[in-house]
């Protein structure tokens, strides 16, 4: 994850601060010889503010003071006035900017009572104007340090929401991976399941049985196996995010020979030129008519079905009718939760329940052609 930016590094802000301090407060007493000349005292004051910068970011409310204190000092012992107030100026910057609003105002406020106080001793009314200009400054920096934190509040909120949504989406693609392997692997295990029963059941009686089971189950493997091996692919992330090739409406007939070779008597009624439905729209209704044809072959004792493909009103219609038992009381399994989510994340509805002919069972799923404002009611 890329870094954020904090500013240059605190051993940097130190150093130069030090020596604009010392060589712009020598160059200063050179040009003032009415102050004190600097000596050790004077130079360890100039050293001390700098050095307390170094508690930014590890004791942020022992910096302001120790810099206040130094500037302090070294004004008060009536050195030659310069850039000693820089690492004041830079202490209230980045308490306030470290979030210490209390801190800062009060070193602001500290400050601004000092001028004045000095203002009215000294008893020039320049040093009045004087006074007024620092205090506004004084309170600038602070302003300036606000500013700073708030910025930086806003930059991390912006990270923490875009990982966030980073997270979210990859939640989301797992969770659609393990809907298409529990589709693939329930669809081809039920075939070779059923197949491999019929075999077992009629071969001895029915030899001719043998060839056509064993030619279902390898064709259900197969396409099963290289189906799994790209999604863990995906999975182990050694190949592209979205699998080279999905499922499509092109693909329904092959379900339905599958179901048809389990010996299912399924029909399939699909409207012509559905290349232009969008793929997402496609997958869907694919893993649908799977998940469907696979319930109505593993529970529903079903003999025969119908799956119904066609465009109506904006929506794509899929429907899947059978003269079976139906689901009943039982509770929804992995395969019909996993069918409602994918309904439900392109805004369309399903429903489930008996048929209207009054036998056997209907799957109906309402996709929507365009992007959908939200999911509809089941």
């Amino acid at each position: 994850m890329q870094r954020r930016f904090r500013g240059p590094p605190t051993a940097v802000i130190v150093v130069v601060v030090a020596v604009i301090q010392v060589a712009g407060s020598a160059f200063a007493s050179l040009r003032q010889p009415g102050h004190a000349p600097l000596d050790p005292l004077a130079l360890a004051l100039l050293l001390l503010g700098p050095a307390a910068l170094a508690f930014r970011r590890r004791a942020p409310l022992v910096m302001l003071p120790v810099a206040a204190g130094a500037t302090g000092a070294y004004l008060a012992l009536g050195y030659a006035w310069g850039p000693v107030v820089l690492s004041f100026a830079l202490a209230l910057v980045l308490t306030a900017a470290a979030g210490k609003r209390m801190m800062a105002w009060s070193g602001a406020a500290a400050g601004i009572l000092v001028l004045f106080l000095a203002a009215a001793r000294s008893g020039d009314e320049a040093a009045f104007v004087r006074a007024f200009a620092g205090s506004s400054w004084l309170a600038v920096l602070v302003l300036i340090g606000e500013g700073v934190r708030f910025r930086g509040e806003r930059v991390a909120e912006r990270h923490r929401q875009q990982a966030a949504a980073e997270q979210a989406a990859r939640d989301e693609y797992r969770l659609a991976l393990a809907r298409d392997i529990h589709d693939v692997v329930a669809h081809s295990l039920s075939l070779i399941n059923v197949r491999a029963s019929v075999a077992l059941h009629l071969g001895e009686k029915d030899p001719a049985q043998f060839r056509p089971a064993l030619e279902t189950i390898k064709a259900a493997s197969k396409e099963s196996l290289a189906e799994v091996r790209q999604l863990l692919g995906v999975l182990r992330e050694d190949v592209p995010l979205s699998p080279t090739t999905r499922p499509s409406l092109g693909r329904v007939p092959e379900i339905v020979d599958n179901a048809r070779r389990a010996g299912l008597n399924v029909s399939l009624q699909a409207d012509p030129g559905m290349e232009n439905v969008p793929g997402t729209v496609q997958e869907a209704a694919y893993r649908i008519v799977q998940e469907a044809l696979t319930n109505v072959v593993r529970h529903s004792g079903a003999g025969t079905a119908q799956v119904s493909v066609h465009a109506s009103g904006g929506e794509l219609l899929v429907i899947i009718d059978d003269d079976g038992a139906g689901a009943g009381a039982a509770p929804e399994g992995n395969g019909i939760t996993g069918m409602r989510e994918r309904v439900v994340a392109l805004g369309g509805g399903l429903k489930l329940g008996p048929a209207p002919s009054g036998t056997g069972w209907r799957v109906r799923a309402a996709l929507p052609l365009a992007p959908s404002a939200g999911p509809t009611p089941t």
